[in-house]
Formats: structure tokens, C-alpha cells, sequence
């Protein structure tokens, strides 16, 4: 079984749901004869053409209001977002319009809408190009909100999106977009709501999203030279998040670490932390941490956007304290 890179993973499954609903069309700047920012749509132009992949002016709330009204109206839009800092411009549509109507008209207008792009940080692209938008989307009530890791998560959970009859907020990460792995089309992993256990583990849960769950296996790697072997989570679904994953694995390893690439005030972090405290509080044998990003705009200086972030020797020190 060959490795697939994370973007060919996002367009296969976009591709296949095209060719089983006609209803299914991708619309965003540069998505169609460019074949996408990051490369994620192409060769889609030449098999579904322009009636199907349409290429936008740079107006994210005019397109984005278009695809809320031709989700209205039975369509099925993927909306693609050069990065969702630039969402922004169409936040009324996402939360006003595309989040709210299904229970402001009684349950009689469904909005069966994918929003997706790359989140979080970049490389050297500076505070308006390296926002997490994880914690903003998880706290709207009608939005369903997937954070992809590998080629699996973003095939499935991508198919899962299209299919789904609520409007989805997908997450991808820009840094993971060229990163292969293995792609295992298991039915499980096509659940909205469900976790992934990466590691099995009894002596210490690592609980991460995105490309957390890199450094978190990294981690995990590393500990287990010293004969201490982590449990790592991966979230994938940040809302709804699978509180019964979370919950069981600290109740097996009785001590947690909480990895997030975004700002700590309530964060996604922060809402995880919350949810062991109030199920598994009797079951932890050490303080839960969270490591998040520094609370500052992300930096353009290479040398100050790494200290931002989460740093795994950091996190490897103090899982060594709490499990020696």
C-alpha cells in the first residue's frame, strides 16, 4: 500500500463525492484553472469543468453569501478559502447565514455546506496568515468542525463533510498538506465525532488535533525509550469532540498532557480540560497540563514563530515529572 500526500487525500475524496452527487460543486479564488493555492484541486477543472470548479474574483463574502444561497436552495457547495484568515471577510455569511438558519427557520431550510482551507500556522507568513480558527468555529452552535491530521483523516473526514447535511467547518493544515502517509479507508475513521487512538498506552494520555498530533507523537516516541509509553488521541472532530475517548483514556492512565498549536484562553485545550475535570477528576494522579501557543500574533522571525509554539522538549520534561 503506497503512501498519498495529505492534499492528494482531500482531492480524491472531493473527486469521488463529485462523481456520486451531481449536486457537489467547488467554488473559491484560483480553485479552478490554477488547480488551487495549495494544489489541492487539481485536475478536478478537467474532469468536471467550469459549471463545477468555479473560479471566484477575490471577494470571499460574495462567494461565500453565492454558496450559502446555492446550499439554500438544494446544492451541495464546497467553499474553499485561500486561508482561513481571509474568511474573515465572510464571517456573517458562515455564522449569521450559514450557522443559524436551519434552526431560525424551524428546521425548514438546511444548509449542506462545506467551508475549507488551510488553518493555523504557516511558515514565516506572519500574524494575518497563521491564525487558528479552531476554538472560534467549535464555539458556534450549527457548525460542525473537523480538523484533519493525516491522509486518512482528511479523506474520510472529508467525504463525511460532503455528505453530511449540516454546514462544516474544515481545518486543514498547510505544513501537513505535502506529508504522506499510508491511507486506510476504514469505516470508522468516516465518523463525524470520533477520535482516533494513534498509541495505545496505560501510563500518561497525550491529547492533540491537526499537526499537534505530530509533536505529540514525537513525544510519545521519545518516552518510550525511557520505558514510558503515552497514550496519543487524536481529536479529529472538534465539534462535536468524543468525550467518551477522552474520558476512558484518562481514567486507564490517570495523568493527561493537552497539546494545541492555538492561543490557550479558551481554547479547544481548554474545553478538553474542562470535560476530564467534570468526568475523570477522582481518576487523575497528577495536575493535567495543557501546552498551547504563545498568546501573541504569530511572528514573522523564524527564530520567534518557533518559541511561539508548543516545544516538544519542553512537553517531554514534564511528562517525565509527572510519570517518574
Amino acid at each position: 500500500m503506497s503512501a498519498i500526500a495529505v492534499r492528494e487525500a482531500i482531492r480524491d475524496a472531493i473527486a469521488h463525492e463529485m462523481r456520486q452527487n451531481n449536486k457537489v460543486f467547488l467554488i473559491g479564488e484560483e480553485v479552478g484553472e490554477y488547480e488551487g493555492a495549495y494544489k489541492v484541486s487539481q485536475g478536478l477543472l478537467d474532469e468536471f469543468g467550469p459549471d463545477r470548479i468555479v473560479d471566484t474574483p477575490i471577494t470571499e463574502a460574495g462567494f461565500t453569501g453565492l454558496a450559502v444561497g446555492a446550499a439554500m436552495k438544494g446544492l451541495k457547495p464546497l467553499v474553499e478559502f485561500m486561508t482561513w484568515n481571509f474568511a474573515m471577510q465572510a464571517i456573517d455569511h458562515i455564522i449569521n447565514s450559514a450557522a443559524k438558519t436551519f434552526y431560525m427557520s424551524g428546521g425548514k431550510i438546511n444548509i449542506p455546506i462545506v467551508f475549507r482551507g488551510p488553518n493555523g500556522r504557516a511558515s514565516r507568513v506572519a500574524a494575518q496568515h497563521s491564525q487558528d480558527y479552531s476554538a472560534w468555529y467549535s464555539h458556534v452552535p450549527g457548525l460542525k468542525v473537523l480538523s484533519p491530521f493525516d491522509s486518512s483523516d482528511a479523506y474520510c473526514l472529508m467525504k463525511s463533510a460532503i455528505r453530511d447535511a449540516n454546514p462544516v467547518i474544515f481545518l486543514e493544515h498547510e505544513l501537513m498538506y505535502n506529508e504522506k502517509f499510508i491511507l486506510e479507508e476504514n469505516n470508522e475513521y468516516l465518523n463525524i465525532g470520533k477520535a482516533r487512538i494513534m498509541l495505545d498506552g496505560s501510563d500518561i494520555t497525550i491529547i492533540a488535533y491537526s499537526r499537534a498530533v505530530e509533536t505529540a507523537l514525537k513525544v510519545a516516541n521519545t518516552l518510550k525509550d525511557k520505558n514510558i509509553y503515552a497514550e496519543v488521541i487524536n481529536l479529529r472532530s472538534l465539534k462535536p469532540l468524543d468525550k467518551n475517548t477522552i474520558i476512558k483514556s484518562v481514567k486507564k492512565t490517570n495523568k493527561v498532557i493537552i497539546i494545541e498549536e492555538a492561543w490557550k484562553q479558551s481554547g479547544v485545550a481548554s474545553e478538553v480540560l474542562s470535560i476530564i475535570i467534570e468526568n475523570a477528576f477522582d481518576y487523575l494522579d497528577a495536575e493535567p497540563i495543557r501546552f498551547c501557543g504563545k498568546e501573541v500574533p504569530l511572528p514573522y522571525a523564524e527564530n520567534l514563530e518557533k518559541n511561539s509554539l508548543p516545544n516538544s522538549d519542553e512537553i517531554i520534561k514534564k511528562c517525565l515529572d509527572i510519570c517518574l
